[in-house]
């Protein structure tokens, strides 16, 4: 098959492309620095020629209300509309587990705009929920950053390694779409707080975390639904304990 990956060069996009390489597949790591743009269409009708799926692990340069809504949105409309008109038989989306609990959060606003307009275009579809990536607990712990001391929100979170998750798209890319939402998570839940502190401990930093009901994640109020995936959710094998070793 014929495979289009849009963010192909960044975190999952790079695992993802290397992946399906590896199972045979003909693969295009689309981004504008391979001529590729889905915000202007730089690109986008001669890579959709003869592809066969679509995935989009892209994420917007900016996380203000403003523009990652405008990015999601438009990305996302000319990317559907750009396959359509090339007959690509799947698309495959990545977003973020949670995102309908967390609207007061202008980023998962945008997240389920995209959603919304994947479900809406007539597309056969997956969208790809995943939780927490363990690469952005270095963002975690430094947005809870207060002083000396770390605070976090003793709400549970289900981190998952991006190897994991990029090998769930993978899977997902050669079998049939779903047409509908699949979600994956970490092997193991713990609350924010308790994952900042087995953070310092690996990285031998000598910080206090203290669990802080009041600042949420990013600000934005959780609890211990609003981080963690619903039953049934495809789990990935990497643990965390065995991630900060390495």
């Amino acid at each position: 098959m014929k495979i289009v990956v849009i963010g192909g060069s960044g975190l999952i996009g790079t695992q993802v492309v290397s992946g399906l390489s590896k199972l045979g597949h003909k693969v295009f790591a689309a981004s504008p620095s391979t001529g590729v743009n889905a915000l202007t269409r730089e690109g986008l009708a001669e890579a959709m020629s003869g592809t066969n799926v679509v995935i989009d692990v892209a994420n917007s340069p900016s996380f203000e209300d403003g523009p990652v809504m405008d990015f999601f949105q438009t990305s996302s409309r000319n990317l559907l509309a750009a396959e359509k008109a090339a007959g690509v038989q799947h698309h495959l989306a990545l977003s973020v587990v949670g995102s309908e609990r967390l609207q007061a959060s202008g980023y998962f606003r945008a997240k389920l705009a995209q959603e919304d307009l994947i479900k809406a275009s007539g597309m056969p579809y997956t969208i790809l929920r995943a939780t927490q990536f363990f690469e952005f607990i270095p963002a975690i712990v430094q947005g809870g950053t207060d002083g000396d001391v770390i605070r976090l929100a003793p709400a549970l979170i289900q981190p998952i390694a991006s190897a994991d998750v990029a090998a769930a798209m993978v899977d997902l890319a050669v079998e049939a779409p779903v047409n509908g939402i699949v979600e994956v998570a970490g092997p193991e839940p713990l609350p924010l707080d308790a994952l900042g502190r087995k953070y310092l401990t690996a990285k031998q930093d000598p910080r206090q975390v203290i669990a802080d009901i009041h600042v949420g994640y990013f600000g934005t109020p959780v609890d211990d639904r609003s981080l963690t995936p619903d039953a049934g959710a495809r789990i990935g094998a990497i643990r965390l304990d065995d991630w900060l070793k390495r």
